[in-house]
This record gives C-alpha cells, sequence and structure tokens, in this order.
C-alpha cells in the first residue's frame, strides 16, 4: 500500500523528471516535486539535470501543478559551489580529470536532497535516471541495477549510493526500454515537455572549454611548460597543465609528424608526456574512495567483475581486490586504452553495480 507513503521528485524541468511524477503519482504516492537552484542568475546557464534555468524550473512547476503536486525550489547554490564546482577546479589543477556529474549526484542528490526530503517526513526520493534499485536476497543487500534501456543507462555515475539511500530511492524509468517510450507516455498524459531536448553539457561549462571557466574561476595564469616524449625528452612547449587529459590528440598546439597523445602528466614537474596510440593502454589501475554496493567487506582476494573506465566507455573483464588500507587494484584480461586519473572505474557483475571508486593510477 503506498496510500500513506510520501514521495520527494527532483524535477528539471525535463521530460525524464516529469515523466517519474507521474508513475509515482499513478502509483498512490502523495508526491512532492522540487528543483534545486544550484548556479545564481548571474552565472553561466545551466543545462545538466535538476540544474535548471528559470525556464527549467517554471516548466517543473507548471508539470507538478497539472498533477496537483506541492512544489519547492531549494536553494542549493552554495553547496553546489563547494561540493561540485571546487572540487572540479581542484581536481583538475591536480593532474586529474573528474566527472562532476558523480560528484553532483553523490553530494547534491543523494545526501544533500535526500536529508532535506527526510526531514520533511518524505520516504523516498525519486529521480529521472535512467538506472534500478531493489533487494537482492543473494547479497542480502540493496543493490543498483542497469537500466533496461541500456544506451541511456546511468548507474556508472549512481555507484557512490549507500544501502540507506538505494533502499529509498526509486528510478521508474529504469524500467523502460527506449527514451521513445518515455516521450510517448509523455504525450500520452499530456506534458507540456514530452518532446523538450535532453541536455548533455556539464551544467556549468555549457561551452565545452573547461580550461576557461577555470581560469576565469580562478583568475590564475597556468604556466607553460615542456611536452616530453616517453624517453623524457623535451619534444614542445604546452600552454598549461589543466587544458589536456589523458589519451587527448588534438588541441595540442603542435605538430609532430604523426599522431601523438597525452599519455602522462607531472604536475610537480609541470610536464606532459606523449606517446604513440600503444603508449596508451594499460593492464591495471588503483582507486581509492571506494564504494562498495554487493559487499558487505572489501574483498581482499580476486573477484571477477566487469569494469568500466569512463562514462560512455565499455565494460571489459577484470579482477578486483583490496588492500587492507581501502585502496583497490583492478586487473584487466586485456589492456585499456587512456585509463585517466580523477574518473571513476565501475565494477559490474552482469547487469548490477558491484561497486566503485575514483582511479588514483594506471600501469
Amino acid at each position: 500500500m503506498t496510500e500513506n507513503k510520501t514521495a520527494l521528485i527532483a524535477m528539471s524541468g525535463g521530460v525524464d523528471s516529469s515523466v517519474a511524477a507521474a508513475l509515482m503519482k499513478q502509483r498512490g504516492y502523495d508526491c512532492i516535486g522540487v528543483t534545486m537552484k544550484l548556479r545564481s542568475n548571474e552565472d553561466s546557464p545551466c543545462t545538466e539535470k535538476s540544474c535548471c534555468t528559470a525556464d527549467d524550473a517554471e516548466d517543473a512547476r507548471n508539470v507538478a501543478y497539472s498533477m496537483g503536486m506541492k512544489f519547492y525550489v531549494f536553494n542549493f547554490t552554495q553547496e553546489f559551489e563547494h561540493e561540485v564546482i571546487d572540487r572540479f577546479v581542484s581536481a583538475y589543477e591536480q593532474g586529474l580529470t573528474p566527472n562532476p556529474c558523480i560528484d553532483c549526484n553523490r553530494y547534491m542528490k543523494f545526501e544533500l536532497l535526500y536529508r532535506r526530503g527526510r526531514s520533511l517526513g518524505c520516504d523516498l526520493i525519486v529521480t529521472g535516471h535512467y538506472a534500478r534499485t531493489e533487494y537482492d536476497e543473494n547479497f542480502g543487500r540493496w543493490v543498483l541495477k542497469k537500466a533496461k534501456n541500456l544506451p541511456k543507462d546511468q548507474s556508472y555515475v549512481l555507484y557512490s549510493m549507500s544501502q540507506e539511500q538505494l533502499a529509498h530511492t526509486i528510478f521508474p524509468l529504469g524500467d523502460f526500454s527506449s527514451k521513445e517510450e518515455v516521450r510517448a507516455l509523455a504525450e500520452k498524459l499530456g506534458l507540456l515537455n514530452a518532446h523538450k531536448h535532453d541536455s548533455q553539457d556539464i551544467c556549468f561549462v555549457p561551452d565545452g572549454d573547461y580550461a576557461g571557466f577555470i581560469t576565469r574561476r580562478t583568475g590564475k595564469s597556468y604556466p607553460h611548460g615542456d611536452f616530453l616524449d616517453v624517453k623524457g625528452n623535451v619534444i614542445g612547449e604546452h600552454s598549461g597543465l589543466i587544458r589536456y587529459t589523458i589519451g587527448q590528440r588534438k588541441g595540442l598546439g603542435v605538430g609532430f609528424g604523426e599522431r601523438m597523445y597525452v599519455c602522462g602528466k607531472d604536475v610537480e614537474r609541470n610536464t606532459i608526456t606523449l606517446s604513440r596510440e600503444e603508449g596508451l593502454y594499460s593492464n591495471r589501475l588503483m582507486a581509492r574512495d571506494f564504494n562498495w554496493i554487493t559487499f558487505a567487506e572489501p574483498p581482499s582476494s580476486p573477484v571477477e567483475v566487469t569494469a568500466k573506465t569512463r562514462y560512455n566507455g565499455r565494460e571489459a573483464p577484470a579482477v578486483v581486490w583490496a588492500e587492507s588500507s581501502g585502496l583497490v587494484h583492478v586487473e584487466f584480461m586485456q589492456p585499456q586504452r587512456a585509463v585517466t586519473a580523477g574518473q571513476a572505474v565501475v565494477l559490474y557483475s552482469g547487469d548490477t553495480v558491484v561497486g566503485g571508486g575514483t582511479i588514483v593510477s594506471a600501469d
């Protein structure tokens, strides 16, 4: 029975969260719609889920009211600055390549918003993510699973969810086989945003110029330094470490007569190492800040999994084990291209997320 249960719906003004809200209403939940205000009006426009412009917030409000839902806008701009943007900038300055969507889900949606929902007496938090949660008797734990719509699956950016959060979260879109089904349902329900375009970019850098954003935000000038080959010879000059990431080929600013790729960054020496394609491959990585979902205790001996090292990457067979210090080792059956420190490695067993963490280094 759901009549007495209240669900907090994170609404971005897009079709996904609107359909999620409609489905929860159909299931008999008392629903409260919420939009998180994450950027101040004078900042560059937001385009990511739940990081909304004034128009997006108004769309969310109209959808919520059309369903007879209460609706609120929570101002989380200061928290977003600290938990997401500051972490993003700091990571780049340390020579890493972060994924801010992971931090936004971890610190904003499933900590800050989750706690706010609980304080309002909500039993559940609901978002428009493409993923699934369920209790697995085999593990005796709540698990995170891939969406049935695999091309839209977002389990990679949700790996940090705790047992408590998984137990009180529903992703209604996880059972849809395609985005077309979601839009068709939105149109059938008469939702005003049934054909609204999906957003693609990182919300606070809509033009994709990360280095420009960081430079404007910090007011710093990041010094030029040496390009090195794999033997340590100087072969050119780079324009500042924050402008490059592992695997990058275009935009190096120097011609080498052959295709060269970024394969290493040294913050202390302010150097970037370049190699041919074959220099990008790694057999093993180490990760920290790991969240285990299917294991109550980290495995100390090797366990077979598949591993994904970037959001749009492919899973690859691997074995994983953890040190008592918490450092996690992932060893691949076949070398993987451009494994990048700062990105997440997420482990799967079939369609179930085993766990995930932040890549520290790759061998």
